[in-house]
Order: C-alpha cells, then structure tokens, then sequence
C-alpha cells in the first residue's frame, strides 16, 4: 500500500515575482512542519532552499527545490486523521529562470503566490499567473511584508483584483500595518489571531479586539457572500438570514477554489513569522488532492487515442520527467511526477520520446539537496531518480507494455547569446561536457557552433541567465572561458508573397540527379512559427519526395537571407515542380526546396525582427525626467507612469528593444543615485527599423 493516502497528498508550489518573499515563505513552511529546527534567512545567505553558492551569494533562487513534508492544521480536532503530506517546490521569481516556474506548474495541482505587501503585483507575478492559468492550477495568495514601510493589504488586494482576477476574496484582514502589524483576523472563523514564541510557533487564537469587530463584521458579510453564490442551497439559506456552518463554508470554498472560481488570499509577514501557518491550513483546506483535479491525458501509443491517465496506484505506471540537474554526488537527478500506477527502485521504464527502456536505479525523495532513499513510490508523489542516460525534461516515462505520451513542456525561445571560448587546452574538452550537462538541465538554454568562425555560441533568456551558466561552468566544472559580447537573438521574416522555382540537375555517367519545384511563400501573423502546404495535385511530384522537399525548406529556415539569423512567421506552400523516372532522387528535391525556398524568401521583401522587452522601471518621483529621457534615447516606449505612494515612487512600465537593454542595470544606477530598480521580462518580436537593420547587417558580414 501506498506511505499515504492520495486524498491526503498536495502537490503545491510556491511562486511570485523576485524579492516578494518566496524563500522566506518556503523557510518558514520548513520550520514549522518540522523539517528543519533552525529558520535560514536569505538576507544572511543561509537559506535551506537556496542551496546552490550562487543563490546565498546574490540572495536570489536559481533553480526549483522539492522538499516533503507533514502538516496538520491548526483548527483539527484530530491531529492525526487531518494530518496531510505536502510536497513543495520552491521555484525562482527572476524572468531569466522561468522555466523552472513553467516545469513546475505543469506538475503542480496547487500554487500559493506570495505578493508584496507594499508593490503589489509585479511583472513577473503576472507572467506566473498566465503560466498557472495556462495549466488550470487552482492558487492561493498570501500577500507577504505587511510589516515593511509603505506596506497597504488593500492596495495590494486591489492590485490583484484589478491585474489578476476578480474572483480574489479575502479570508483575513491584518490587524495594523508596518510596525503596527500585530496580528490577523480570521474571517471564516471570527478569531483573532497572534503568533508568539522566538520564532512565531505558538499560534494563539482570542476574540477580535473591540476596535476591529465593525470592519470585521462587513468584511467577513461580504466574504461569505462571494462564497455561497458557488452553492444554491447555501445561497438560500444566506438570503433567509440563516448562518452556514463553517464546515459547510469551507467545503464550498474548497470546491470554488479547485475549479479556479475563487482565489483566497491571506496576509502576514514571512520575516516576522506572522500568518504562514495559516497558509499552511489553508493548504490543506482548499488546495486539491491528485484525485480532485482531472486526470491528465495521455496518448496511447498502442491504439493511438487519447485518454485519461487515472491517479490510481493499481493502474499501469505513468510519470512525466520535469527537471533534470546535475548534482555533485550522485550524478544525474531526474525530478518526475507520478500520474498514475507506481514504481519500485530496480524496475525498467519506458521511455516514449527516445523509445529506450532505463532502469530506475534508486528512488530519492529530497529535501532541498539531502536525500532520502525511498522503494517505492505511488500515484500523486512527486520523487527524483540517479543515473538515468537518456531522459530529457518533458519525457514521459511508463510501464514498457503500456506505451504513452504524456503532454510536455513548451519551452521559450532564447533572446541573448554569447561567444564562449575555453581558456586553456585543457578546458577544451571540458567544456564540452560541461555544457552539455548544463543543457540537458536546462531547456532554455542552447548550445550551437557558429559555422563561419567555428565559435561556441550559448543563448539564453537574459544576461543573468548566462552569466549564471558561466559562473557554474567555473564552479562545478572546473572549466575557465573567455567570454564576448552579448548579442540579441534577431529573427527574420517576409512582408510579401512570392514564388521561385528551385532546379536541381546533375548529369555524370551513369545516373543522373534531378530534382525540380515550384515554391511560393508568405508572411503569417507574428508569432505563428512556420507552417509548411504541400499542394501537389495529380503526382506531379511522387509523394516519396514531399517528405525531402519539406526537410530542404525547413533547413533553409536556419540561415535567413537578409543576415544569416532563423526565419519565422512564414508559410511555404510546394505547388508543382517535376520529376524523372529514374534520376529523381530525396536529396535532388531536398536541395532544388532549400534553394527554391531563399529565392523566394529574397523576392517576398525580407526583414528582420527584433526581440522586444517589457521594462518596468521603478525610482523616486524625482529622477523621474532623467529616466524618461533615457528610455526615449534607447527607441523605448512608455505605456504607463503610476504613482507607489505613499513612498514617493513612480512605476514606468515600457517596451524597449533588447539590444538597447545591455548594461542598463549600471546606467540606471547613476541616474537615479542608486535608488532606481528595474525588471525585464520577454514580450514580443517586431521589425528593426532600417537604419538600425541596416547596421546590423554590416556588422554580421
């Protein structure tokens, strides 16, 4: 039988915008489940969760940490019986690591997002949000540093009503703010609530305060309204007067919170050890159980359908692959999530991208970076394996005699790329290894050899991201690389349809080559990729040489013809061509394609595209002048300029061009005497214009 019942079991994870206070949050989760006997703070670089150097050295999370542990909430009339297993993974909040947000959320069946009590919502806090939406994970806010200067509940309540969702309600309301913040009320329960002890451990529940009972009463009327509108029954009996019961309350708000109908939110402060056990409650209260989301679905390879995958253990075994990292004692670790059926250390799995069956050697589960051995694990865990060769984020693993698919990971495009070279012979080979390994961990980040100059390329999503990858290379590989410049991951694309013809005949003794097409593209809306037509009717090109002529114009893609980066947003359609009986041959058609496709490209009027960034600058009012200035010198564009009072900050949310963005975190600084902050995050590609494009040209050739 499996160590606990599935019911029992949240999958959760904890997500926010950098600096809003996740790792505290996690810390404070580890100390008071149990888990670890001291709290590590981030300020002092002693966080648990931040176990890799360069997170304690800049007070930042890089990668995920998965971390198991018991809780029973604090209202439960038996401890034991409520007692739930939460399995937790702490994920960075910097744009440059979302990935490793992305990958968890597809795992996850719950999210507590931790906001800032005095900003609110931040960029990255949206983006996260789109991600949870995108995969259906039902949320939980706690907004954090109530205790901070500027700090307002309110505010950051209407930001997220306003930038996230309408359907936030409040379950508490704080009781003070800044350094008057003393303790929560509880609106479901009508408790007031303190935490006292060193470490805020002893969770002591009174009356509320007589000064706070009338803002009490209106909230928690309009709480339990936003609630009971989920259930009909409930609703009646509301508008009769009657009071509902908080079990009932509670069972409609669990049900409206796992469809996504209601996001509660929670206040306190991390750093203050007020309010998490709260969280903690509510976790277990309102986040779902593997069996109360549905089923993911999978592809059967067998029978080619597609089905649901059930949480049951005594179902064939299924896992999806979400993370892979190199860890310095045992090698390889591959992160999974069990779906269904379950698996013994020992055992073989398939795995259905590479078609290879691997041996699950040893089953961990880990507690940041201890380990714990487990034999088993079942439907609804989430656990790390050592050693396996082959197996890639995203990868489903499953039972060898029931083949499935799982759905995967979609991962971002790189924006930013560097030249790398090792700086002795002896870092040659290394370096290879070593960037492979860091790879294979990371999906975001690409490794390509430049085919003119023979350099190593590395591309990333922002200057931290690779200046990480440097930093590990040194550290954990032992391997010194001379690094270039950044440069900006440009695309290009067509603004016009065109056609061309692509001719491919060789005459040599004996058989011949010919291959003969007629190719016509097309701009597609920015963003669509590439899509490829064939519209051969009546065989004039046998469909044994479609497959090649595909292969032809998508190589041509790589190498664009304005200078040499990728084409994207464009449709090629093959629509006649020609063939010979005998000398037709796959890589006649396949080079006439290629050549047809940037003849074409050339006649369509190509252009190149650059990435453009979401910047959100924030400084005091007074350096507002200079900091606009300078955005306007850097072809930036601004959309909004909000006040954060009462601090006296002004919030600039702009689109600016990347390749204006290098080293703008130092020129920020001068101009704003220190005091300014910004954050980037990817948006969307647009047109260079032309005497930027122009520029770049020159300089690529």
């Amino acid at each position: 039988m499996a160590d606990y019942p599935i019911q029992k079991i949240r999958n959760f994870g904890v997500i926010a915008h950098i600096d809003a206070g996740k790792t505290t949050t996690s810390e404070r989760i580890l100390f008071y489940t149990g888990i670890s006997h001291k709290i590590g703070e981030v300020h002092e670089g002693e966080a648990i969760m931040d176990w890799m150097e360069q997170e304690r050295e800049r007070g930042i999370t890089i990668t995920a940490a998965a971390t198991t542990a018991y809780w029973s909430p604090s209202d439960a009339k038996d401890k034991e019986a409520e007692k739930v297993k939460l399995n937790i993974i702490d994920t960075p909040g910097h744009i440059d690591f979302t990935i490793e947000v992305k990958r968890s959320l597809r795992v996850l069946d719950g999210a507590v997002v931790v906001f800032d009590g005095v900003a609110g919502v931040e960029p990255q806090s949206e983006t996260n949000w789109r991600y949870a939406d995108d995969y259906k994970v039902p949320r939980i806010c706690f907004i954090n540093k109530l205790d901070r200067l500027g700090a307002s509940y309110d505010r950051s309540f209407q930001s997220i009503l306003g930038r996230l969702s309408p359907y936030a309600v409040k379950l508490q309301i704080p009781d003070g703010h800044e350094d008057q913040f003393k303790g929560i009320v509880d609106l479901l329960t009508m408790e007031y609530v303190t935490f006292e002890g060193a470490k805020g451990e002893k969770v002591v529940k009174g009356p509320i305060p007589e000064y706070l009972k009338a803002e009490a009463e209106k909230e928690r009327a309009s709480t339990i309204e936003k609630i009971v509108e989920h259930d009909d029954k409930a609703m009646a009996d509301y508008l009769d007067g009657k009071e509902i019961a908080l079990d009932k309350v509670r069972e409609i708000l669990r049900k409206a919170t796992i469809e996504n109908k209601i996001f509660p939110v929670f206040c306190g402060s991390a750093l203050k050890n007020k309010g998490v056990q709260l969280v903690l409650d509510a976790v277990a209260y309102y986040l779902p159980s593997p069996l109360d989301i549905p089923p993911a679905v999978g592809v059967f390879t067998k029978t080619g359908e597609e089905k649901p995958v059930p949480a049951d253990e005594n179902a064939p075994f299924a896992a999806l692959a979400f993370k892979t990292a190199t860890d310095p004692f045992v090698g390889s670790l591959t992160f999974f999530r069990v779906y269904s059926g379950k698996i013994a250390s020992g055992s073989y799995v398939l795995n259905t991208r590479s078609g290879q069956q691997e041996r699950i050697s040893r089953i961990v589960r880990l507690h940041a970076n201890q380990r714990e051995e487990v034999k088993e694990i079942y439907a609804g865990n989430i656990a790390a394996t050592v050693g396996l060769k082959d197996t890639k984020t995203g990868d489903s693993l499953c039972d060898p005699n029931n083949p499935v698919v799982l759905e995967g990971i979609e991962v971002p495009e790189p924006v930013i790329s560097l030249r790398v070279e090792p700086k002795t012979k002896a870092d040659q080979e290394k370096m290879g290894i070593a960037l492979r390994k860091l790879s294979d961990e990371d999906p975001t980040f690409r490794i390509k050899t430049d085919e003119e100059t023979g350099e190593m390329i590395i591309s990333g999503m922002g200057e931290l991201h690779l200046e990480i990858i440097v930093d590990r290379m040194k550290r954990e590989f032992g391997v010194g690389v001379n690094v270039g410049r950044p440069q900006v991951a440009y695309k290009e694309t067509v603004t016009n349809t065109a056609e061309a013809e692509g001719k491919y005949i060789r005459q040599s003794g004996g058989r011949g080559q010919y291959g003969h097409v007629w190719i016509r593209v097309e701009p597609l809306e920015r963003g669509a990729g590439f899509e490829f037509v064939n519209a051969i009717r009546g065989g004039v090109i046998p469909e044994e040489f479609i497959n090649p002529s595909e292969k032809g114009v998508r190589e041509a893609l790589d190498k664009g013809v304005v200078a040499g980066f990728p084409i994207v947003d464009i449709k090629a359609t093959l629509y006649d061509g020609s063939y010979h009986e005998v000398d037709s041959s796959e890589i006649a058609f396949k080079i006439a394609a290629s050549s047809a496709m940037q003849e074409a490209t050339r006649r369509a009027k190509p252009i190149l595209l650059e990435p453009i960034m979401k910047v959100e600058i924030i400084m005091p009012d007074n350096f507002m002048g200079e900091v606009t200035g300078d955005l306007a010198s850097r072809r930036g564009q601004i959309l909004s300029i909000n006040d954060r009072s009462p601090l006296n900050l002004k919030v600039v949310d702009s689109r600016v061009p990347l390749s204006e963005m290098f080293g703008y975190a130092t020129s920020l600084r001068s101009l704003t005497e220190g005091r300014g902050t910004f954050n980037m995050e990817f948006d969307h590609y647009e047109p260079v214009p032309n005497n930027i494009a122009q520029l770049i040209i020159e300089g690529k050739k």
